[in-house]
Order: structure tokens, then C-alpha cells, then sequence
């Protein structure tokens, strides 16, 4: 035990000098180098352990999360745009990217789905994936900003048929062909509470470990179950099971 203190205390001053320049100076580095030669196999152990701790730190808190989704689904609907059957027992929760490319194969898909099981309610919510995508996030403020007039999901099929246009001259086009106020619109885009209402998606995607799009949460009675990049196939079997 004393030897793993003396590995951690270790760790966090690499990271404190790495941190600090300063505080860099401070450190022998042949004080360093000497604990790590001389206990290498203790120090990867031990970074080993940490990282299974926060995983598993991780998986727990996604548990709790779908379970609370599972006794509260409302509490994960919220304000989003929703269709299909409203009071209905089972709910598909999409988390989606508008520049994603298989966002776009999946927003056929899942059209496909809506038509032939018209009784489930599908809410649509916010992923955009910034580092990748530079319209990600003004298109998902777009659609916001058209839903706030009642056309989010007017807006968001023109955005998913115009993906490779994405861009302020088409944001507006779209405004204009859905006859919405455009002042209004373009207000309510450049709003902190658009940034808002997208933020929070963003924080259930993180809790819910969602790292790429699209994401599903299918909510039932019964159980709560989470896809990435599904088939038509896996939403009906897996719709049957919640």
C-alpha cells in the first residue's frame, strides 16, 4: 500500500508538472525516472486499476440513468419534438447529428418505421458532433428556431434532403419555403436558449454514453434499451422487447 501511495503521489506530480511549468523545475527528475524504472509492472497496475474504477464508475451511473429513464420517461422527453403515437407505452428517442451522413440513411429508416407503426412516439433529440461536423450545431439551432414556430419536423426532413448544402443560405431558404417568420426565426436560432435546449440533449447523450450518432433509447413498460446506428430491423425487434 505504502508503495502505490508513493506511485500515485508520483502520477499526480507528473501531471501537476505537466500541468505547470513552474512546478516542473521543482521535481528531480531523476527522482522520478528512479521510482519508475524501479517499479514499472506496480505503476501500470495501478494506472490499470484506476482506469477499470472509472469505467466501471461509468457503466454504474449509466445503469442508474436508464433506470430512472425507464420509471420516468417523461423526465428524458421533456420539451423535444415528438410524433407519432402520444400516448402510447413505448417511446423511440433519437439522438441525431444533421451532418451525419448515416443520420441521413437513418432519418429513412426510421421514416419507414414511423409509417408502419404509427401508435410509437419518436422524440427527436440533439447530438451534434462538433469536431467533426462545422454545421452540426447551427443546423441543430435552425431547427430548433423552426420548431418554435411548429416545424421542427418540416425542417429537419428539407435539412436531412439538403445535407450536403448545409450553411446559413439554406437554413434560411428552408425558413422561407416553410413560410416562418423569418425575424422571428433568425432571433430565436442566435438565442441562448436555442444553445440551451441543445446542451441539455448533450448532457442526457453523455449520461446515457452515447459517443456517436445515431443513438436510440427505446423506452417501454417494461425496460429501457439503448442502440447505435440500428437497422429497421433491430428497432422492431428491439421495440418489441421494452
Amino acid at each position: 500500500m505504502r508503495l502505490l501511495f508513493r506511485v500515485g503521489l508520483i502520477l499526480l506530480l507528473l501531471f501537476n508538472a505537466w500541468m505547470s511549468p513552474v512546478l516542473a523545475e521543482t521535481i528531480e527528475e531523476t527522482q522520478i525516472l528512479q521510482v519508475i524504472r524501479s517499479h514499472p509492472k506496480d505503476i501500470l497496475d495501478s494506472l490499470i486499476a484506476y482506469q477499470q474504477e472509472q469505467d466501471f464508475a461509468k457503466i454504474e451511473s449509466k445503469v442508474k440513468v436508464v433506470r430512472s429513464v425507464t420509471e420516468n420517461p417523461r423526465s428524458l422527453i421533456a420539451q423535444s419534438p415528438k410524433q407519432g403515437g402520444m400516448f402510447s407505452q413505448k417511446t423511440i428517442v433519437e439522438f441525431s447529428d444533421f451532418q451525419c451522413p448515416f443520420c441521413a440513411k437513418a432519418h429513412t429508416t426510421l421514416d419507414v418505421f414511423v409509417k408502419g407503426h404509427p401508435e410509437i412516439q419518436v422524440v427527436y433529440k440533439h447530438l451534434p458532433l462538433v469536431q467533426i461536423h462545422d454545421q452540426a450545431m447551427p443546423a441543430a439551432k435552425a431547427a430548433w428556431a423552426a420548431g418554435k414556430q411548429g416545424k421542427f419536423w418540416d425542417y429537419h426532413d428539407q435539412l436531412f434532403a439538403n445535407q450536403e448544402h448545409l450553411g446559413d443560405p439554406l437554413y434560411e431558404t428552408i425558413a422561407q419555403d416553410l413560410h416562418l417568420d423569418l425575424d422571428q426565426f433568425n432571433h430565436d436560432r442566435a438565442s441562448k436558449s436555442a444553445i440551451a435546449a441543445i446542451e441539455a440533449d448533450l448532457k442526457w447523450a453523455d449520461q446515457l454514453g452515447a459517443t456517436g450518432t445515431p443513438f436510440y433509447v427505446l423506452v417501454g413498460p417494461k425496460d429501457t434499451q439503448l442502440l447505435t446506428g440500428a437497422s429497421l430491423k433491430d428497432l422492431e425487434a428491439t421495440i418489441e422487447q421494452v
